[in-house]
């Protein structure tokens, strides 16, 4: 159920919760939040959703102290911790650097509590409070069972195989990623910021991950565009795309993705919230349409009620008196009539709802016109491919409109088989054979490294080639706002830079598309956009995902790895 975004009422005091309070930023070039009011209460978990822009990650950063807002304040309790969608530890580390380093402040509170012991049986004036105080913090950071966390986080995020001796700057993404999850999850911070920590994440880590904040004492804050993570953790759902405020709250802004107006919070499960929106949207547009309608009617009838009766027609008796009479009575009459329609107008302008910001539809991911790929025959094969310690021989054809679905848990080889399919990595064993001409692209599970001076409409153009991007304007898939298109490609989010990948592998449809885990850092309507258009596609399909919801409903052939021997 919607609610307002108020404090639960929990019998925690009131320092053990996030409070954000008329929170708003904006940067040179556009407002991100605007206004934005919720909590957060100890033991629960609230997840923020929204579009790729609408400021979850900036809201994040602010609640973590790591950006400062315009307006409003944040209050959280006790040390506070961030999960980055961009790992942030430094490439000279060890792995058993790392893991000492998270368990350095954790390891100190028990030597705390040992410490205050010895004080009180050496009857040191209030060390029994202070005694107290350790204990009770070492219990909530889990002290007592750290190395037992250790184990389970290392073994949980499929971390155990990586020697201790490797670098950070060894890792992959997928590894450094995880990595510094389990960096923050195992300081233990009093309030937890996590952003997107699923898209690195297989079915085991996830599971470790619901596990362990389902445990967690105090509050808990996601952004994640994971269905089913959301489904199964989240509390409460504080959504930030645009509801249906009064235009005057938010002025002449119509267009922006979220900004914060009108900050929807909800008590239930991402499935029932869903239908809730749906309705919701439904009801904004009607009400919208409904108002406008009512608006025309009111100015029309203000500059229309100027008199009464039949003007043209003289009063039955044509006495100075009469006619007096008569004219008083008509201005009287049109006076309130005109100034209730005034009243009503006025009144009707102040409240009226803004119109609904026109949201980003994607498009599909073929062009109309583009010639479907031929549906008997394999187009592409796979004989033993294998790459030393990162896949094992694997083997497949693929049908000109095939649909495979490529999965296994992390460091199984799906990044790296879509690598060697797309011709970007040569196998060290078996062959990948092609017919010719034959277009494969790929679409990575992170936005490329660009130039983050250039425009994305600069970017889109030198990707793609000037004539094409003529051709197939950016704006033609539906992924990335016209009100973006100028905007330098340092200052999108990395939703929005991963819109733009997408948008430059279908610009001329690849006869394979190749797409690694393509819910990653995608909005939730989107990612069920790009599902539902998949069936459409011109050319074959392979995807490789941990994405629950859509393996869960994948309609195509399947191929399972195991893993390097």
């Amino acid at each position: 159920m919607t609610q307002p975004c108020l404090l639960p009422d929990t019998g925690l005091p009131v320092a053990a919760h996030v409070r954000v309070d008329g929170v708003s930023r904006s940067f040179p070039d556009r407002r991100v939040l605007t206004d934005v009011s919720f909590t957060v209460a100890s033991g629960e978990v609230t997840c923020l959703i929204g579009e790729n822009g609408s400021g979850k990650s900036t809201l994040l950063r602010i609640v973590g102290g790591y950006d400062v807002p315009d307006a409003g304040s944040v209050t959280a309790p006790g040390t506070v911790g961030l999960f980055h969608q961009e790992p942030p530890l430094a490439p000279d580390l060890s792995v058993e650097g790392v893991l000492a380093d998270a368990t350095a402040p954790v390891r100190d509170l028990a030597r705390l509590v040992e410490v205050e012991g010895q004080a009180l049986a050496d009857g040191e004036p209030g060390a029994a409070a202070r005694l107290h105080a350790a204990i009770d913090a070492a219990e909530r950071h889990h002290a007592w069972d750290l190395d037992h966390r250790v184990d389970l986080v290392v073994e949980g995020f499929g971390l155990a195989g990586l020697p201790r001796h490797r670098l950070v700057g060894e890792l992959s993404g997928g590894q450094v990623s995880r990595l510094s999850l389990a960096w923050l999850l195992l300081r233990s911070p009093d309030t937890l910021l996590l952003d997107e920590p699923t898209n690195h994440l297989d079915d085991r880590a996830t599971q470790t991950l619901v596990a362990l904040l389902r445990g967690w004492s105090g509050p808990v804050l996601v952004a994640s565009h994971d269905r089913a993570f959301l489904e199964e953790i989240g509390t409460n759902l504080v959504d930030l795309d645009p509801s249906p405020l009064p235009r005057a709250a938010v002025g002449n802004d119509h267009d922006s993705p979220g900004s914060g107006f009108g900050v929807t919070c909800f008590t239930g499960n991402y499935t029932a919230y869903l239908q809730h929106r749906r309705e919701e949207r439904a009801r904004w547009a009607r009400r919208y349409r409904d108002e406008q309608a009512e608006l025309r009617r009111l100015r029309t009838r203000v500059r229309d009620d100027h008199t009464v009766g039949h003007a043209d027609r003289a009063p039955r008796t044509e006495t100075h008196i009469s006619k007096k009479f008569y004219a008083d009575r008509n201005a009287r009459v049109v006076s309130r009539r005109v100034n209730d329609a005034r009243t009503a107008l006025e009144r009707l302008e102040r409240e009226q709802v803004r119109r609904p910001p026109a949201r980003l539809r994607f498009r599909g991911l073929g062009r109309p016109g583009t010639p479907a790929a031929p549906s008997t025959g394999p187009v592409l094969t796979a004989t033993g491919v294998a790459v030393a310690g990162r896949l094992s021989p694997t083997s497949l054809d693929l049908g000109g409109r095939d649909r495979l679905l490529v999965t296994g848990a992390n460091g199984s080889g799906k990044s790296t088989l879509l690598t060697v399919l797309a011709g970007l990595l040569a196998p060290d064993q078996g062959a990948v054979t092609r017919t010719a001409p034959l277009r494969v692209g790929l679409l990575g599970q992170e936005p490329l490294p660009r130039d983050p001076s250039r425009t994305v409409r600069e970017t889109y153009a030198g990707a793609v080639g000037p004539e094409l991007a003529e051709g197939t304007p950016l704006t033609a898939f539906g992924l990335v706002a016209g009100r973006d298109l100028d905007r330098p490609l340092g200052v999108l989010s990395v939703g929005q830079r991963r819109r733009l990948d997408l948008a430059v592998v279908l610009a001329d449809p690849p006869d394979i598309l190749l797409l690694d885990e393509p819910t990653n850092h995608l909005s939730l309507l989107l990612v069920s956009e790009l599902e539902l258009s998949l069936p459409d596609y011109p050319g074959a399909v392979v995807v490789a995902s941990h994405d629950r919801w859509l393996r869960e409903d994948w309609d195509g052939e399947r191929l399972h790895l195991e893993g390097p021997a």
